[in-house]
């Protein structure tokens, strides 16, 4: 027993620590494992068999280094067996909530302060929203500039339009001094009549023979009458300037009606005359 007690032990010349085999210590491939010690942080129910673990039992767990981190802090998995059918149980850590988290073999619980404890926003949460709620403002100040920015051009297309307005009167303002305001209404009755105009204009012409005279319309009386247009009579001028042939028969414009061919004597068929 008091060997032990020695600062110093025994080495033979021959001792060479490189030959000496280790079977426990961490892996140097693969992903980090190590065998630990810990209690189940929160109650559960085994899927397979329906075991209930409580809070705090002991298990002997496989600890594993993942390549997630909430910022700077790592995530860690866990590994446990069911203590009555030995199924694989997984949870993880949660550094965003303080907690863990379960991911397969097992169902956590129903906890009332942990519904509660996460309805609650956290600081996280509570920056997202602040920031969500700037770029929506940002959104409806521009906005309400793109319609500012609208009715501005309308004022000023507005603007542009009476200058015109008035420089069309300066222009047509009389020779005394006076100024002619110029309307809608009188707008409307220039149109009017160039619209007539040309009307007229038209249906002179469509009354004009190749040669150049007038197109005489054979009425059903018998009576020969010149065509003129629907509004009002060309010219004396216009009649005058127009040559004449009198050799030329004047055309008609009578709808004649063409006798049908009786197709049924040409086939031997008779017509039965008609009783009325």
């Amino acid at each position: 027993m008091s060997e032990r007690k020695v600062l110093t032990k025994y080495y033979p010349p021959d001792f060479d620590p490189s030959k000496i085999q280790r079977t426990k210590g961490p892996k140097t491939t693969g992903p980090k494992l190590q065998t630990v010690r810990l209690m189940a942080p929160f109650s559960m129910k085994c899927i397979s068999c329906g075991e209930f673990i409580y809070k705090g039992r002991k298990f002997n767990a496989r600890k594993e280094t993942t390549d997630e981190k909430y910022y700077a802090i790592p995530i860690y998995r866990f590994y446990i067996k069911c203590t009555r059918c030995s199924a694989e149980i997984t949870f993880r850590t949660d550094p965003k909530h303080m907690d863990y988290e379960c991911e397969k073999g097992a169902k956590r619980n129903f906890e009332v302060w942990r519904e509660s404890k996460l309805a609650e926003e956290t600081e996280e949460e509570m920056l997202d929203r602040l920031e969500r709620e700037e770029a929506e403002k940002d959104a409806m100040k521009e906005m309400e500039t793109k319609v500012l920015d609208a009715k501005t051009e309308m004022h000023i297309a507005d603007a542009l339009d009476e200058i015109r307005k008035r420089n069309a009167r300066a222009e047509r303002a009389g020779k005394d001094g006076q100024e002619i305001t110029v309307t809608v209404e009188d707008k409307r009755d220039e149109e009017r009549e160039r619209q007539e105009k040309e009307d007229m204009k038209a249906a002179r012409l469509a009354f004009l023979g190749g040669t150049g005279e007038k197109v005489k319309r054979i009425q059903e009386d018998g009576e020969e009458q010149i065509g003129e247009s629907s509004s009002s009579a060309a010219p004396a001028s216009v009649s005058a300037s127009m040559p004449s042939n009198p050799d030329m028969p004047p055309p008609t414009f009578k709808r004649t009606v063409k006798k049908k061919k009786d197709l049924g004597a040409a086939l031997g068929l008779k017509k039965k005359p008609s009783l009325v």
